[in-house]
């Protein structure tokens, strides 16, 4: 199955870079856009498992993170920056940032960080779930 994305990001040479990695990487970019009430709606749309989201529209007000935890808590989010200091990872690592991906994009680098956060997150959704039927050993 291939994994669906949408892309939240005000540069369009970003988007347009993060979606070649991503489309050449075997992923399905079903939507991009540059703010954050417009990724939302396509959230409605698309339902994908994943979201990039450039850093100053996590840090823009909007809520944008806080709100696709909400209605969609199993879509990883992922924050695009070429600047992430310690501060910013916590701080976004609290709001539900799941992982991080930095400009500028390098291809290996951006596949192995979205790879290695869904497996890491399928893991832990396996434990959960078989924690909560009792078959956990």
């Amino acid at each position: 199955m291939m994994l669906k994305a949408v892309l939240i990001d005000s540069s369009a040479v970003s988007r347009g870079l993060l979606n070649t990695v991503l489309t050449d990487g075997g992923y399905d970019v079903c939507g991009q856009t540059h703010t954050s009430a417009l990724g939302l709606a396509m959230l409605v749309k698309f339902h994908p498992h994943f979201v990039c989201i450039a850093r100053e529209l996590v840090e823009d007000g909007s809520k944008v993170v806080e709100a696709i935890r909400a209605q969609w808590p199993k879509t990883l989010i992922f924050m695009v920056s070429s600047d992430i200091d310690a501060a910013a990872l916590q701080a976004a690592h609290a709001s539900g940032v799941s992982g991080f991906i930095v400009k500028p994009f390098n291809a290996d680098t951006v596949l192995k960080t979205i790879r290695n956060t869904v497996i890491a997150m399928v893991r832990k959704q396996q434990a959960v779930s078989s924690a909560a039927s009792g078959q956990a050993g």
